[in-house]
């Protein structure tokens, strides 16, 4: 349960650094405000005895202040903070969020895209596996501070699913169900 949310200045953050950027766009001065952040990987994950998709619900603050609920559906997602290549973050973050041990080599990269582009720009690649019960070694959940819920979206609910505007979802996991129902079926 969410309660007690307020907003408070931010100071200093090791997430979201702004900036101003002053540039010239034919002959006429211009300012932008942005924000430095972390490039992310994303996860489609497809649970081939299920035949489900599997995504993450989680509490999202500031989608919190545009709609007074705050979660949203996503792909097994994280950020791009540490020295590992980027399927090497891919698998940690299906590891944690959703509990399946999936070898390197069974994560396929789809493609990147730029995200949040008025503001930050910052650059998620979108990978996609396929997991079974053999490669179940936890619940998921997420680590730490998390609180990360685990949802299987079934193959024959998820266009219905992708158009619910009722439930907050990323452009990223309407790309990735995209993706699949046209590649992978």
């Amino acid at each position: 349960m969410i309660s007690d949310v307020h907003t408070l200045p931010c100071g200093t953050s090791e997430f979201v650094k702004p900036k101003r950027i002053s540039y010239c766009q034919d002959g006429v001065k211009k300012i932008w405000d942005a924000v430095d952040v972390h490039d992310s990987v994303a996860i489609l994950l497809y649970h081939e005895e299920y035949n489900c998709l599997i995504i993450v619900r989680q509490f999202r603050p500031p989608v919190y202040l545009k709609n007074g609920n705050g979660y949203t559906y996503e792909l097994c997602a994280g950020i791009v903070d540490k020295d590992k290549s980027l399927i090497e973050i891919a698998y940690e973050e299906i590891l944690e969020e959703c509990g399946f041990d999936v070898p390197l080599e069974k994560i396929e990269r789809i493609t990147s895209f730029y995200t949040a582009v008025g503001f930050a720009g910052s650059v998620q690649t979108l990978y996609y596996a396929s997991v079974n019960e053999a490669m179940r070694v936890s619940e998921g959940g997420g680590i730490e501070v998390e609180s990360i819920e685990v949802i299987e979206i079934p193959l024959s609910e998820a266009k219905v699913f992708v158009l619910d505007e009722t439930k907050a979802k990323t452009p990223g996991l309407m790309f990735g169900f995209g993706w699949f129902l046209e590649n992978q079926l």
